[in-house]
This record gives structure tokens, sequence and C-alpha cells, in this order.
């Protein structure tokens, strides 16, 4: 019996290396590292990757042969072989795919992945024999992996449960937005109420520091919570008691909290919370240093815009070290110099674009600003750029007109519901938000009232009462 358990748990470890292995072109296409520039899109895949991955866990554990149908939403970066096939269309380097995982093995998952992601399969070939050795039927031997279709009846009699059955309720029978907040609202209630005292010290403790050292702004890069982020300050505030010297270089700058401790392309101080005094006392004395770079950087930025009429380079995001910035400025800013250009100076005025190191073509994206690979032909590069200045000034005129109209929105609906705040997820675009916030307005959920609401992907209640409901909710 023991060596029995110990077999399928060496299966189950070699199942596992084997998905990982074949599910590598997915990753290489979704994975988080490769979106610093886009952080909606990042943080999407960040979130449905962490699904995915418990997905599959559970396909691992012992006697669990049916698990929950979920549904995730990938930006898949488009691959050389779309772009060449494709080569009109005006890309903004990636593609959303939507699927229902309801599978209940590790090989039907990992063909399912790559299917809809329109990701080749090909290589799977290699990789199915270890995945039927891997698996086991119900007798403890192998089990072939062409799905069974048992009659209802077997479901009734056995008490299993039906995998269609529970498919066709994730794909119908989301919850309500009344009845979601009728069973949660009294636990937001009482979280919310729990952490007004934190509330208070955490603004207290930003308003002193932003007060004594004359900074610009305090803020976080991830979704901590009231409690970790009072720590933080209170943290920052015991180094400026020990050592006020030390912060006197953060004067005018915005202090990010992150998981890492430098400056960012924006000129933002960023501290890591892992780091101890010692680190950020260090970076502080490096601060001068960091701003002659940060200065190098703006005048690489306008060199670029001087030579490409007009258009402005940006950064989307807050984590990339203004090293790696300058850096890529500076390739590509030796790349234009390579041939002479012939822009108008003033022709791309008010345009945008960002600069990605793993792009090889350029392209549009949604928002309205180009994606430029750091490499890029000058001449292939000008023409780009002038034949689709319209549509690029087209999407960015939509961007502002739905931005100006989202804060209007929200502001409306902040003081009808009498919510104690809204936001988004970064992972949600304006339209979406609007739309949401619209329907909110016209239906008046009276159990919203009082609340945080943050407009997600789904329905959750955090850990100090903030109420995340789905953008698309259910009436």
């Amino acid at each position: 019996m023991a060596f029995l358990v110990q077999q399928r748990a060496l299966s189950a470890g070699q199942s596992w290396t084997e998905a990982v292995n074949a599910l590598r072109p997915f990753y290489f296409a979704v994975h988080p590292d490769f979106f610093g520039q886009f952080p909606r899109e990042r943080e999407v895949n960040e979130n449905s990757l962490k699904q995915l991955n418990g997905y599959m866990e559970n396909l691992q554990k012992p006697g669990l042969k049916l698990v929950q149908p979920i549904k995730l939403t990938f930006y898949i970066r488009d691959t050389k072989e779309s772009t060449e096939k494709q080569p009109d269309i005006v890309s903004s380097g990636f593609r959303s795919v939507s699927f229902i995982l309801h599978t209940n093995d590790i090989l039907s998952t990992v063909m399912n992945v790559l299917t809809s992601c329109s990701l080749p399969v090909e290589h799977m070939e290699r990789h199915e024999k270890s995945f039927g050795t891997c698996q086991s039927g119900p007798d403890g031997g192998e089990s072939f992996h062409r799905p069974i279709k048992w009659d209802k009846s077997y479901y009734t009699f056995t008490g299993f449960r039906d995998p269609e059955q529970e498919l066709q309720q994730t794909k119908r029978m989301e919850p309500t937005l009344h009845g979601w907040l009728r069973n949660s609202e009294p636990d937001a209630t009482k979280k919310h109420n729990a952490s007004l005292p934190r509330r208070e010290e955490l603004s207290r403790l930003k308003k002193e520091l932003c007060e004594k050292f004359l900074l610009a702004n305090i803020r976080w890069q991830r979704s901590w919570g009231v409690a970790h982020k009072c720590s933080q300050l209170q943290s920052l505030t015991r180094l400026s008691h020990q050592n006020p010297e030390d912060l006197i270089n953060l004067q005018g700058h915005t202090v990010v909290f992150a998981d890492q401790s430098g400056m960012n392309a924006s000129g933002d101080v960023m501290l890591g919370t892992m780091d101890v005094h010692h680190q950020w006392t260090k970076l502080f004395q490096q601060l001068p240093s960091y701003r002659s770079l940060q200065q190098q950087t703006d005048w690489l930025k306008e060199r670029i815009s001087c030579l490409l009429g007009g258009s402005q380079v940006i950064h989307l995001g807050s984590v990339q070290p203004i090293a790696d910035h300058y850096s890529t400025l500076n390739a590509f800013h030796k790349s234009l110099m390579s041939r002479r250009l012939h822009l108008h100076p003033r022709s791309l005025h008010g345009l945008t674009m960002v600069l990605d190191n793993d792009r090889s073509t350029p392209g549009l994206h949604e928002m309205g600003h180009f994606i430029i690979p750091i490499n890029c032909d000058p001449l292939e590069l000008q023409l780009f750029l002038q034949s689709h200045a319209p549509e690029a000034r087209s999407r960015t005129l939509q961007r502002h007109q739905l931005q100006v109209e989202e804060e209007a929105v929200v502001q409306l609906c902040v003081q009808r519901l009498s919510l104690r705040g809204l936001s988004k997820e970064p992972s949600l675009s304006s339209s979406h938000m609007i739309l949401c916030c619209r329907r909110f307005i016209e239906q008046h959920p009276p159990l919203l009232q009082g609340l945080h609401v943050c407009v997600s992907h789904f329905y959750s209640v955090m850990q100090d009462g903030d109420v995340c409901v789905p953008w698309d909710w259910k009436s």
C-alpha cells in the first residue's frame, strides 16, 4: 500500500513536470514579465495564471477527479508567425482570449489551453505517452484520455457531480449583485468598521510624512491591506526620527512602496517592502546620482521627440527601473541616428509611443499609443508612423473622451449611491467602468451604501471591508 502511494505521488510529480514543459509556448506568450509596459494586461495574466495553476494542482490531488469549471482570460503576445500571416493588421502586440476550463485530467487541460489560445500543439505528441503513464484510473491502472459521456442516471444513482451540469452552471448561474450583496454586506460592514482606526492612522502618517519632508505623494505598487500599509509608513517614520537628515533628499519625490528599492522611470523613489532601514538609507544617499540619470533620460526623450515629429516616448506602469529605461532610450536614439529621417517637426505632436524590447515590428495599441521595437529600422518606422498617425489620433482622442466621461460618472455614482469610495482594478478599461457605473446609477443597489467599492472581474470582500464586484454584474 505504501509503495502504491509512493508511486502515485511520483507519477503526479512527473505529470506536473510534463505539463509545465508542454505549456512552454503558452507561458512564453502570456508571462507577466513580458507585459511590464502594460499594467492592465499584466494584472489580468497574473490573476489568470494563479487560477490555472490552482486548477491543475487540484487535478493532481489523489481521489479528486472532478474540479469546478473556471473561466480564464489571457492576453497573448503576437507571435512572429501570426504577424507574417497578417502583415497589414495594426496590432497592439497582443490579443485577448477567454475560455472555460472543464477538463478532468492534465493532458486534456494542457490541450484545451493551447488550442484555446491558438498555439501550436504538434509538440504534444512526444508528451502524450508520459501523460498517459502518469494518470491512473479508479483501479490504479492506466487510463485513456477519451472523455466518457455517462448517462444522467449514473450521476443520480452514484451522487457524483455531473461535469456538463457544472459547466452550464458556471456559464449561466453566476450570482446576481443583489443576491451576493445580501449575503456579503454584513461581513463587509463588520470588517470596514473594524478597519476604521487603521484607516485614520494611515491617513495621519501619510500626511505627516508628506508635510515634514515635502513629498509629492506616497503610493503603493500593490493592493496591500490597510494594516500592511500602516506598518510600512510606521517603519519609514521610525527611520525619519532616528536619522531625519537621511530623508532630506526625498524632497519633491513621490515615494512608492514596492517589491524592490530604487528609482523608477517616472522618477519615483521605490522602497522595497522587504528591505531593512540600512538599504533604504543607502538609496536616499544615492538619490543625487539617480536625479542626474533622470536628467539624462529627459534629454534623450527630447532628442527622440525632435527626430520623430514631436511624438513623446512614455512608459506605462511604475516598476521599470530608471537605469533600464535610460538604456532602452539610449539604444533607440542610436538606432534613429543611423539613418536620416524626413518627418515634419510637429507632424506627430500630441502622439505617444512605448518602446518594447520584445517586439520585432511596430504596432498601435488600442489606447492610441505606438508600440515600437528599439531596433526598428528607421525608414520602416517613419512609414509606419506616417501611415498610422490618423488612426492613432482618433484612438487617443477617444481615450481622452472616455477618461473625462469616466471621471464624471464615477463622481456621480459616489454621490447618488452614498459610497465611501469607488475605484477600479488597473486591468479594467474606461468603457467597462462607465458601463458599470451607469448601471449602478440606474438600478441604485441600496446595499452598496456606505461601502468602499472596487470594480473588478469577480466578487470578493477584502480584509478591510472593501467590496469587489465584477464590472458586468448580473441584475
